[in-house]
């Protein structure tokens, strides 16, 4: 940055001071009409002493190595001084001999490198390992960013602004960091919404005075959630499969459409979080791994003939659990090929078993306020993206409309 500062280290005798014949070196340190000095801790002959140069006359060894050490004390100040100007932190002769002695705080500025690692190791405690495997990559993308941008690999919080999220949104979008498609533009939102989080945590923390983020605004594209219809999920039900592994993935889909349960919950539940009401009904106690909020989900038919299936199985029992061990990965994978199977042209992954639950209760009268208990959500917002409103919905919901009012009579 232009700078109107004059600024300059200059080394001088103290004439009033004297010990044993020699006087001592001091630092003088101008900025603009503001000077102090800074006692180097040595001391010399006058007649050994450059007045104009400010160093000592090199005539031995010695004072060699004194002006070697004097020329590092005017390196660092001068270091400093680029910094502060870096910093934009207003620059004084008494601000730099501080800053040279360790004193000041004006330099305790941390990096937007140094505030995200930090984020990631205090949050790795409370957060899913899910949750933060996304925040590394994140920071995978910040770095090779700010590698390609900025000489030293990083930026200071101050110099934040709104050019530079700009730019980074504008890097995500148009550099994969595997190979591959670049990021949607909801995967780019994503990085900038982490991003954003860690910039909000360094606020509340007091290392940033303003919020870069204030004038940005993240811009998810709404995307319709897919789910499968009844005749669908009969399809699927229907398919006898001779691989055992194919079989219990199909099996662990199906038990999710009817119980609305996430992968990490279900591949997790345990004998003992399943029991009976008062009335008989068997039911699922559970709290969700990703928000720890209360579920119960009592079982339907279809649901307990599953559980009844696994009720004896060893890799299931060997583990305590009520489903044997097959991991995200695998399934979504065994998924495609039980799709293709079934003549299922959308694309099935595990998670849409929770978008079939939601959509099948609605579609058959379930309120919506009832569907966001058994999801485990906190905002009935979030329930409405799963809860697809379509058009057999409208139509069935229309007919009521229309007994009710007796549109039929009156026309007839």
């Amino acid at each position: 940055m232009k700078t109107t500062n004059t600024f300059g280290v200059h080394f001088i005798l103290r004439k009033n001071k004297t010990q044993n014949g020699k006087y001592p070196v001091y630092a003088r340190i101008s900025v603009n009409k503001s000077r102090c000095e800074l006692a180097m801790k040595c001391y010399m002959k006058k007649e050994d002493w450059n007045e104009v140069k400010g160093l000592a006359k090199p005539k031995n060894e010695e004072l060699k190595q004194l002006n070697t050490y004097l020329e590092e004390v005017r390196a660092k100040i001068t270091n400093y001084y680029r910094q502060f100007e870096r910093l934009e932190i207003v620059i004084t002769a008494e601000a730099l001999k501080n800053a040279y002695l360790g004193q000041g705080d004006q330099l305790k500025q941390k990096t937007l490198m140094e505030v995200f690692t930090q984020h990631n190791k205090e949050m790795a405690a409370s957060l899913k390992w899910g949750t933060m495997k996304n925040y590394f990559t994140t920071a995978k993308y910040l770095k090779e960013f700010l590698s390609n941008r900025y000489p030293g690999g990083d930026i200071y919080l101050k110099q934040l602004n709104y050019e530079f999220i700009s730019s980074f949104e504008l890097y995500v979008r148009s550099n994969p960091i595997t190979n591959g498609e670049p990021c949607t533009q909801n995967g780019t939102m994503k990085h900038m919404e982490r991003l954003k989080r860690v910039i909000n945590w360094a606020c509340k923390m007091d290392w940033l005075p303003k919020n870069p983020f204030d004038q940005y605004q993240l811009k998810f594209k709404r995307k319709e959630r897919e789910f499968l219809t009844e005749v669908e999920l009969k399809a699927i039900e229907n398919q006898l499969f001779v691989t055992a592994s194919m079989q219990e993935v199909k099996d662990l889909f199906i038990f999710s459409c009817y119980t609305g349960l996430a992968y990490c919950d279900l591949i997790e539940l345990s004998p003992d979080q399943i029991a009976p009401d008062t009335q008989g009904r068997y039911w699922i106690y559970t709290n969700r791994m990703k928000t720890e909020i209360r579920v119960d989900v009592p079982l339907l038919a279809p649901a307990l003939a599953i559980l009844d299936k696994y009720k004896d199985h060893p890799a299931a029992n060997q583990r305590q659990k009520v489903f044997p061990y097959t991991s995200n990965q695998e399934v979504n994978r065994q998924l495609k090929l039980i799709a293709e199977a079934a003549g299922i042209k959308k694309h099935l992954t595990f998670h849409l078993a929770r978008h079939t639950f939601a959509t099948l209760l609605l579609m058959n009268g379930v309120p919506i306020e009832t569907i966001k208990k058994l999801l485990g959500h906190t905002k009935i917002t979030t329930t409405m993206i799963y809860a697809h409103v379509v058009n057999a919905k409208v139509g069935m919901d229309m007919e009521a409309f229309e007994r009710r009012m007796k549109f039929k009579e009156s026309i007839t």
